[in-house]
């Protein structure tokens, strides 16, 4: 049996949807979102009209009925353009929803996963903590049973979407215990009055928009507890795992936009009478640089094929995501070096990419954190 590394028809047409759409549409967008700080809602209707909000979900559910692959070209494409932009559809698309394909009863679906397939409703995903760091179990944001529903106290941090969402998706200890099944998630909607929303200003993704949260006596109702059931924690590992593949596909897309555009600047700018690329020093960076891309492309849908195939593991979702992560931030960085003074102007797009590039060697599991899962796959205890 063969070996086969080509897209197919369909991978190729979503790819086309995507880049007319990021030129001809969106582009137009990102700056004013960058420099603002402001992501534009509309943006999610339009996704939604294109059926890219729904990529990885079957056709039954109301979803495009594509796979993983898929998935990946879109964030890909959307992370080539701007990561702020593909931050804020992956936090909705994936982590904001996913669960409650997944996990939530019919009633939660008609009600939140329905309208958020089609745009009319905003999602994110309330996970990580001012005290927690990578360590999920440490949660300290804890949900009390109440007649009627819950109450739930506690903070969340770094979460994206949470200023402009319809509802989130938020993790809370249901039970003092430090075990899996006392984490549990609930939808909560927004405004709710004990969720009190800070706007955080950032270095990277600007154009996403992320949030400080501060969850004071917030009463969810018992309909909203995804599942109607308490321990959904390995949902929630699930979740990262599949989105690690996710990242890495935007971590790809920003990779390529930074080496495309250094490799422009190399063939336009000339210096002693010759083109910038045509000195060694820069001809090499720009090889080096388009032999890292190359290895993290194929890694990337290497690892959507798994998740396709359903053999996707956690030490291989690790390993996509630190090679592809660490590839756009070197590229990043050396497309900065090429440029020279002009990488820091704001014109050019480099700066904006390694500010970008930075955000995903910590976020979705640092690198660290990556080499820990890869490292306890080959016996050791770090």
């Amino acid at each position: 049996m063969g070996l086969d590394f080509s897209f197919t028809q369909e991978h190729e047409a979503v790819r086309d949807t995507l880049r007319r759409l990021c030129q001809q549409e969106m582009s137009a967008w990102v700056t004013d979102a960058e420099e603002n700080e402001c992501f534009p809602r509309q943006a999610f209707k339009r996704w939604g009209e294109l059926g890219l909000l729904g990529v990885r979900y079957p056709e039954a559910d109301g979803g495009s009925g594509m796979d993983k692959i898929s998935d990946c070209i879109v964030r890909e494409e959307l992370s080539y353009m701007s990561q702020g932009f593909a931050s804020a559809w992956s936090a909705h698309s994936h982590l904001g929803i996913w669960p409650i394909w997944k996990a939530g009863t019919p009633e939660q679906k008609e009600r939140f996963f329905k309208p958020a397939l089609a745009g009319d409703k905003i999602a994110g995903f309330g996970l990580s903590e001012p005290d927690g760091g990578s360590n999920v179990r440490a949660m300290k944001t804890h949900a009390k049973k109440v007649e009627g529903g819950w109450i739930l106290n506690g903070s969340k941090l770094y979460i994206t979407n949470a200023p402009i969402a319809d509802f989130l998706l938020v993790a809370a200890r249901t039970d003092p215990a430090l075990k899996s099944e006392s984490i549990s998630l609930f939808i909560v909607e927004l405004p709710n009055p004990g969720f009190d929303i800070h706007k955080l200003k950032k270095e990277g993704i600007r154009a996403s928009e992320t949030a400080l949260i501060h969850i004071a006596d917030a009463f969810v109702p018992d309909d909203c507890l995804l599942g109607e059931r308490t321990g959904t924690y390995p949902v929630i590992l699930e979740s990262l795992s599949e989105n690690r593949v996710g990242v890495a596909a935007n971590a790809l897309g920003m990779a390529r936009a930074a080496f495309d555009a250094a490799n422009s600047f190399a063939q336009d700018r000339i210096v002693a009478g010759k083109r910038v690329g045509d000195y060694q020093a820069i001809a090499h960076k720009l090889a080096d640089m388009s032999a890292q891309i190359e290895a993290a492309k194929w890694l990337v849908y290497y690892g959507a094929w798994r998740v396709d195939q359903g053999t996707l593991d956690a030490p291989t979702a690790a390993r996509v995501k630190l090679i592809a992560s660490e590839t756009a931030l070197s590229v990043s960085e050396q497309a900065i070096r090429i440029h020279g003074g002009a990488g820091i102007m704001r014109e050019y797009p480099v700066g904006r990419i390694h500010r970008d590039a930075l955000v995903y060697v910590i976020g979705e599991g640092t690198s660290e954190v990556q080499r820990n899962i890869i490292a306890r796959e080959l016996g050791y205890k770090p």
